[in-house]
């Protein structure tokens, strides 16, 4: 499971990333500026969410044997899609690992696209950040490698899921919750080690951690990740309560000056993906970054759906 990527969703594979960050914060930012921002930033954050091969359209999570994987609506198949997504047998996917290579091959009658492209035979990138979408009418997919595991994940552009959502739900915007905090870079080489919801372990790069006040009490966090910004992967109080119980996350997409005064906006933590889906594979807080203290902002579980 790779990080690196985490703020442009954390390497779960969907064109829906996680909400735009604000970057640095200014402290002496307006309060009815701040709440504009923030309203427009939750605002994007659902759209994204809505978003075609988004979160809400995941029917499906595959991994795939090394070899020949057919793929279609029938039971035959290795990989079996729900109906109404397409023909018994679509076709064949072929993952040569000792190549790093995926190949797609289609059945006769059988095309999908690559944007306004049709194919009937292609070589699929799995790199997190180029993965390849492929679509037929309402069916998407595409394939991703993880620590040498090859991942089919596939959307329904049409699903139910999608169709009953109504929003996400969150606390009112706070500015208790906009706290002062200082960045404190680790040395270089620095790994921290993250499970994930399907009790897989990997050692991360951890560039540093943030110390802050809440309710008259010091709090640190450590971040995960190698990109330009600061990616965290939490838990409060609220757990279980009030929020998403394996955590939330919060994003900064430029690394605050080490040592100096930042503002870090608590309203903007917010849902990882598996709070949607079934079919994601979200990291979950390290214990250095499960907090006792409550923090009543940001994202709320569960998401507001029809039915």
């Amino acid at each position: 499971m790779r990080l690196a990527a985490a703020a442009l969703l954390l390497a779960t594979a969907c064109t829906a990333t996680p909400p735009p960050s604000a970057g640095d914060f200014d402290a002496e930012l307006a309060a009815s500026d701040w709440r504009e921002s923030l309203v427009a930033w939750r605002a994007r954050a659902d759209k994204g969410l809505r978003a075609d091969n988004g979160w809400l359209t995941l029917a499906g999570r595959f991994v795939m044997k090394p070899g020949a994987n057919t793929f279609g609506t029938g039971a035959a198949n290795d990989i079996v899609f729900p109906k109404g997504l397409g023909p018994e047998r679509m076709g064949t996917i072929t993952v040569s690992p000792g190549e790093k290579r995926v190949t797609l091959k289609l059945e006769p009658g059988v095309a999908f696209r690559r944007g306004a492209v049709e194919f009937h035979e292609t070589v699929l990138r799995t790199d997190v950040e180029t993965r390849d979408w492929v679509a037929r009418d309402r069916l998407a997919m595409h394939v991703i490698e993880r620590e040498g595991r090859y991942v089919l994940r596939l959307a329904d552009n049409e699903s139910e899921v999608r169709k009953g959502f109504r929003s996400r739900v969150w606390y009112d915007p706070d500015p208790a919750y906009r706290v002062r905090a200082t960045f404190v870079p680790y040395p270089p080489g620095r790994k921290v080690t993250i499970i994930n919801v399907l009790d897989e372990a990997s050692d991360e790069p951890s560039p540093g951690y943030v110390e802050f006040e809440l309710a008259g009490k010091k709090h640190r966090l450590d971040a995960v990740g190698d990109d330009e910004g600061l990616f965290f992967v939490l838990r409060d109080a609220t757990a279980g309560e009030t929020t998403y119980r394996p955590g939330r996350f919060l994003y900064v997409a430029k690394k605050p000056e080490p040592g100096q005064p930042f503002e870090l906006d608590l309203n903007r933590v917010y849902n990882p993906p598996c709070a949607f889906s079934e079919f994601t594979t979200c990291p979950l807080p390290p214990k250095q970054n499960i907090l006792k203290a409550r923090i009543d902002a940001g994202e709320k579980y569960p998401p507001d759906r029809a039915g």
